[in-house]
């Protein structure tokens, strides 16, 4: 994120409570058995509770779960369960204020712990922690924050840095892999793969730490990527359907909805963009194209 910020969607662009929630509904008639809220920041929708205890009256329900920064998360954690929220995934880069400050422009870190205790005491278990090492910024973290996590009962998740940012200076020769990242922790921990976490279609894959039951995931989205397996998509606050995080295409649902689409053609487009998704992201090609829209604008 740049130190200014990014620019807000006119709101009309934006889709409302009632239009997340019934397309949503529309994807779990289709088979969608998940859903995640995230941003941008979802904690700055002020009907997020609603849409959440909406989505969570669709039979068959989804399993429901958070992404945030946590900064807004400990004044709404008990009401987010309360609302049929199952989890949350929070952003913590670093444990050191000054460096959580470089990273983020904010001085909010201990907003962020504040928000990590009050979602694990509502309950929104397990509490999974993201980490994103940045070379010569926070890489020598690693295992800092795993030891405490472990000692907070959280799961941490080290993610590499993707090409989504919004200044466009993503540079492969720069980031942190998750080789790099396992054999950081392999210097303190002992790890062994969690053979029984059947992994499927999940980002993560994940170790035992020290025999267990700690454990610790690292999602290699750019040197192990798990392509063959994703089955996500995503839906933009603007109302658009992608099939893959990297994709540079979209399909528009927020038009045909608006001018009065059925159920059954909104179902449509979404299986036809489905039926799009390519085999895979891409980045090792030397045509690839970072999207133009930020993580922030897509949605992790």
């Amino acid at each position: 994120m740049p130190p200014e910020g990014l620019d807000w969607l006119p709101g009309p662009e934006v889709l409302t409570d009632d239009e997340v929630v019934r397309l949503v509904r529309v994807a779990v008639a289709e088979g969608v058995n998940e859903v995640r809220f995230t941003g941008g920041e979802p904690l700055v929708r002020r009907g997020l509770v609603d849409i959440v205890n909406r989505v969570g009256q669709l039979r068959p329900r989804p399993q429901m779960s958070l992404t945030t920064n946590g900064i807004g998360l400990a004044r709404v954690a008990t009401a987010l369960r309360g609302a049929g929220l199952d989890r949350v995934n929070i952003s913590l880069d670093t444990l050191r204020p000054d460096r959580f400050r470089q990273i983020t422009h904010r001085d909010r870190l201990a907003d962020v712990v504040a928000g990590l205790a009050a979602a694990d005491e509502a309950g929104l278990r397990p509490v999974k922690v993201n980490a994103v090492l940045l070379r010569d910024v926070n890489d020598d973290e690693a295992p800092e924050l795993l030891r405490w996590c472990l000692a907070q009962g959280y799961e941490l998740r080290f993610i590499e840095q993707m090409p989504l940012d919004a200044q466009h200076g993503w540079d492969r020769r720069q980031m942190v892999t998750a080789a790099e990242i396992l054999d950081r922790l392999m210097a303190e921990f002992d790890l062994e793969p969690d053979e029984l976490a059947a992994r499927g279609s999940a980002p993560a894959e994940t170790w035992l730490v020290n025999g267990g039951p700690g454990r610790v995931g690292v999602i290699g989205s750019v040197t192990r990527p798990f392509c063959g397996a994703c089955d996500r998509v995503r839906l933009t606050a603007d109302g658009q359907l992608r099939n893959c995080l990297f994709a540079r295409e979209e399909s528009d649902l927020r038009g045909p909805l608006r001018a009065g689409a059925s159920d059954d053609r909104l179902a449509q487009l979404m299986r036809a963009a489905l039926q799009a998704k390519r085999a895979g992201h891409g980045i090792d090609d030397p045509t690839f194209l970072q999207p133009a829209r930020p993580m922030s604008a897509i949605g992790g």
